[in-house]
């Protein structure tokens, strides 16, 4: 998993919506993606976009009839463990720490948290 590339953040956009919705056309991905800053992607450069990230090991596709369906390389799971591996050395702690401390988790993920946590104790 070292060799794991890294998204730009509009790659980590049309990751996202893959990751949702399983593999996709380049049309489907387009209609999916949440526009931002309010404005809508072209569809010839989420095109783009998905052409590049292929031979970066990002996604990969299939010919369906005369479409391509692109599907991703590395699972969201995947991704956060490179992450996690990458910036906090694999302390999940630290990271958790971290967004503790910068108040990014409201208190119903924080039980939702707690409650996963519970849930992994008692498979150990």
């Amino acid at each position: 998993m070292d060799d794991l590339p890294t998204p730009t953040p509009r790659e980590l956009d049309i990751l996202k919506v893959l990751w949702e919705h399983g593999p996709l056309a380049v049309a489907d991905v387009h209609r999916l993606l949440a526009p931002a800053d309010g404005r809508r992607v072209a569809l010839t450069t989420v095109q783009t976009l998905i052409r590049l990230m292929e031979p970066k090991g990002l996604v990969r596709h299939t010919a369906e009839g005369r479409a391509f369906v692109y599907a991703a390389v590395y699972s969201r799971e995947d991704s956060a463990a490179r992450f996690l591996d990458r910036v906090f050395d694999g302390a999940a702690s630290e990271l958790v720490h971290t967004l503790l401390r910068a108040e990014r988790i409201p208190a119903a993920e924080l039980e939702q948290l707690r409650r996963l946590i519970d849930q992994a104790r008692k498979k150990s």
